[in-house]
Formats: structure tokens, sequence, C-alpha cells
């Protein structure tokens, strides 16, 4: 089994994407969490007026819980896997969201952004550092910038319950479904080692954020899956 490096996760969701969905289905709780961390975001009334950057969309949960909690609030939502973007392409979707392939460094174009969820996405990065400066730049000033993200680190329990979800359940369903557990492997291992929750919040506010905090997301994942808040700074950074 070749492990994965975070540079060939896009590609890996490429291969994976026809059966991701399913996944995500085995899951339950999935869409709930989701759009508990997207009311984080503080999108006001229908969200009418307000554009928001939905990075690292997948095939589409992100968008979905995005519209549920803001229905009428304008989403770009962007992938670097080609494969999932065409899944949440097929669809169907308002004319108020627009589906982008595109590295979060070549977005200024489509900027700037009153908020910004990210799910899931900053523990697969090579460099988090460099896309949260990159994302504290597209947006307004004062905007927030939400991740829903996994991080156990801090915690013996939750490290435990994740090991033990991902051996008995994520890793054996994903090999069943796909017939290749090295994504899914590559998951359970990327979680262990990423940012514990007091050290992603330091990354945050090495970033420029301010106004960090997090909480865990309710739910059986409790302790496992968590909701993170930054602030843009008010004034554009030199």
């Amino acid at each position: 089994m070749t492990r994965l490096s975070a540079a060939e996760v896009p590609g890996s969701f490429d291969d994976a994407a026809r059966d991701y969905d399913r996944m995500v289905g085995l899951n339950p709780g999935y869409h709930r969490a989701l759009r508990t961390s997207a009311r984080a975001l503080g999108l006001r009334g229908s969200g009418a007026g307000q554009r928001v950057l939905d990075l690292g969309c997948g095939t589409g949960a992100s968008t979905a819980a995005l519209l549920a909690v803001a229905p009428d609030v304008e989403v770009v939502a962007v992938d670097a896997s080609a494969g999932m973007l065409a899944r949440a392409r097929a669809k169907r979707w308002p004319d108020t969201v627009t589906f982008v392939h595109s590295r979060v460094e070549d977005l200024d174009a489509h900027g700037p952004f009153d908020a910004v969820f990210a799910a899931y996405l900053v523990r697969n990065l090579p460099d988090p550092d460099v896309t949260l400066r990159e994302v504290r730049g597209l947006l307004t000033p004062g905007a927030r910038l939400v991740l829903h993200e996994y991080s156990v680190r801090d915690s013996p329990l939750s490290t435990a319950v994740w090991t033990a979800m991902c051996g008995l359940v994520v890793v054996p369903a994903g090999w069943l479904l796909t017939g290749d557990r090295s994504l899914y492997t590559y998951l359970w291992r990327s979680v262990l080692r990423f940012d514990g929750a007091s050290a992603l919040r330091d990354r945050l506010r090495r970033e420029g954020f301010g106004g960090v905090r997090s909480r865990p997301v309710p739910g059986w994942q409790l302790g496992v899956v968590h909701t993170f808040v930054g602030l843009a700074p008010e004034r554009a950074r030199s």
C-alpha cells in the first residue's frame, strides 16, 4: 500500500470522486455538522448580497450546507480536484453558485469575499500557512473565515476514538467501495499528524486573524471535528 503525500491528494480525490458521496452517506450527522459550522459564518438573513468562498468544496456538501443556512448567498465553490468538481457540477444548483477549478493563489480575480468557508481542507494543504495568508487577503476587512476540520491531538480520548472509527469503519468501507484504501488510510494518518485545536488557533493568529476561537461540533464525533473561526483584519496589512 502506497502512502500518499499532501501533493498527491487532489489526484487521489479525482479517483475517489465517484464513490465519495456514498462514503459520506455512511457518516451519520456529516451534513448536519457542516451546517453547524456554516452558521458560524454569521451571514446576515438569507445571505442576499453577500459573497462566500467555499474553499475545498469537493462534491458540493459544504456548498449545500452554506445554502441551507443562507439560501440567497452567492457562493464561489473552489476545489483543486477536477473529479470532485465534476461530481459537484452534475448536481442541481441555483444560479448564485459558481464552481471553479483553481488553487487559492489564483483566486484574486474572484474576490473579495464577505466570508470564507473551508471544510476538511487545511489538513490536506502542503503549506497551510501560505494558503491562510492568501485567504486573509481575499476577505473584506473584518470578514470571517470558518474552518470545519478534524483535530484530535489535544485529546488522547479523541485520538483513540478517531483511530477506532477509521480502523473499524472508514478504511474498510473505503476499500470495499473503491478497491483502494490508500486515500482513507491517508485520511486517518493525516488527522493524527495535524494540529491540535490549540495549535490551529495559534496558526490562525500568526497569519493575522483576530477573534480566533473554536468549539467541538456536537454529535457522535464530539472532540474529533471542530469549528474554527477567525476574523480578517479591519484594515488590510501591507
